[in-house]
């Protein structure tokens, strides 16, 4: 039997603390990954508040806002989004009731299926995605550290609303200012 006061698993040499265990990318992927992970759940909340939709439904809704005067057959829409089909008919059918989408045979092929929006959703989202986009902000704004924020900030493109500073965060406050501002 092993002696209980015997260290178990020491490493070879001290951790450094600088990850060396991951590459530079790989570590980057994850924290955007995470940052990512904590900005959708700020989110959810309020595009069920907002659009009175699930995040995933907003999410097929967004891929539909995306392709302007057309639509996308079910399978695109499943694969853009990594989710089951199964899944995807459930979303498409909830939206369909809400009014805010419509199924129609894909051009050319009788068994596609092809998912567009509706004018309602199209008002809809005009009246509420600038809200969101700008929650989006401060949700990064809230999420990454000073280091980091004007790398995932940059990421987005400027704001549409004049004025509107993105850098507000709810209080009050402005967000942190990256590296050398």
């Amino acid at each position: 039997m092993a002696d209980p006061s015997a260290p178990a698993d020491l490493p070879e040499h001290e951790p450094s603390g600088d990850g060396e265990l991951l590459p530079a990318p790989l570590r980057a992927w994850m924290r955007l990954l995470a940052a990512a992970g904590a900005i959708e759940q700020q989110l959810r909340s309020r595009v069920k508040d907002t659009l009175d939709v699930s995040h995933d439904e907003f999410l097929v809704l967004c891929l539909l806002a995306d392709q302007p005067g057309s639509g996308l057959r079910m399978t695109q829409i499943a694969e853009l989004l990594g989710r089951p089909k199964t899944r995807l008919t459930y979303q498409v059918a909830c939206l369909q009731h809400a009014g805010l989408i419509t199924r129609r045979s894909a051009c050319g092929d009788r068994r596609g299926i092809e998912v567009v929006l509706t004018d309602k959703a199209r008002r809809l989202l005009r009246e509420s995605t600038g809200p969101l986009a700008d929650a989006v902000s401060q949700a990064i704004a809230q999420t990454a550290c000073a280091q980091r924020y004007e790398a995932l900030h940059d990421l987005l493109p400027p704001s549409p609303h004049p004025g509107a500073d993105s850098r507000q965060v709810e209080g009050g406050d402005t967000a942190p200012e990256g590296p050398g501002k």
